[in-house]
């Protein structure tokens, strides 16, 4: 090989080998910014809306069949249901002043419990009261709580509720101010009232009825429990109320306990767990393996 073949195939061969390491430096780069991307769990905190309030994602229930499926357990077996759900990071818990004692024995429950560490949400039932603070009052009282994170009017049906429930709104509202509730919203039951709340701008935020069957849902007919709902259109619904700054909650996940199969009750957690506008959910549980099976369903797709 004469010098000047050599000195180019060593200029040739710097040439080749910069080239190289540009390449082994970029890979590596792209591989790295999916690693990076933050894990997602049932157990997270998560923002709802521009509510200011975090909650765990998967929250507790307790008002299957309107309490009565955690009401038989008896308050030993309910105080050992929501210290396994405190143990595997579920924080947030959800109730209602019309689920019996629920309020109660929730309170019992959660007595040794850092209040700072959990989140409640209550609800209240429309046109029932006189004095709706006084009913709040009561339900603090109930559960042993200065405050609720979170207050719902309760199980709205019609589409003119935000005319019919703006007495109760000034008082969420009033509440709010005093600081004994975080945060207001709705129950939504009902096509028609789902529709309102996609254009109205009162409250923070919202539980709705959400799954991939449409089971014990919306439908736009009116039979909200007798047919299936249309899913499509529902999600349009709740996905306006998140552009909007809502928080929304998903409740009625497995069919309020009527999806037995717990390939059906995957898909349906798989469904949930897809959609961008639902912030967090509620399951009501009645034994550690229910919450075993939820944890690991949505860990599953919230990871893909």
């Amino acid at each position: 090989m004469t010098p000047q073949k050599d000195k180019l195939s060593r200029r040739n061969f710097l040439k080749i080998t910069a080239g190289a390491a540009a390449t082994v430096t970029v890979i590596p780069g792209l591989l790295h910014a999916g690693a990076d991307k933050p894990k997602r769990t049932a157990t997270d905190k998560v923002l709802l809306g521009q509510s200011g309030i975090s909650v765990s994602r998967l929250g507790m229930g307790t008002g299957s069949h309107s309490g009565r499926v955690q009401r038989e357990l008896g308050q030993e077996g309910f105080n050992n249901l929501v210290k396994y759900a405190l143990e595997q990071g579920i924080t947030f818990f959800d109730t209602a002043d019309n689920y019996g004692e629920m309020h109660e024995m929730l309170g019992k429950a959660i007595k040794n419990v850092d209040r700072e560490k959990i989140q409640i949400q209550s609800k209240l039932s429309w046109g029932k009261f006189d004095d709706p603070m006084r009913e709040i009052d009561r339900c603090r009282k109930e559960v042993g709580t200065d405050y609720f994170d979170s207050m719902l009017i309760h199980c709205v049906t019609s589409g003119d509720w935000v005319e019919k429930q703006k007495k109760l709104m000034d008082i969420f509202d009033e509440a709010k101010e005093k600081q004994i509730i975080r945060a207001c919203g709705v129950s939504i039951h009902g096509f028609e009232p789902l529709t309102a709340a996609s254009t109205f701008n009162w409250g923070d935020v919202r539980l709705v009825r959400i799954n991939h069957k449409g089971s014990v849902m919306d439908n736009p007919d009116g039979a909200s429990w007798e047919q299936p709902a249309d899913v499509d259109a529902v999600v349009q619904k709740i996905s306006l109320m998140h552009q909007s700054g809502k928080g929304i909650i998903g409740m009625k996940l497995v069919g309020d306990g009527t999806f037995t199969d717990a390939a059906v009750r995957e898909q349906a957690i798989k469904f949930v767990m897809g959609l961008a506008c639902v912030d967090a959910v509620v399951i009501g549980f009645k034994t550690p393996a229910e919450i075993d099976e939820a944890i690991t369903n949505m860990n599953k797709y919230l990871a893909m």
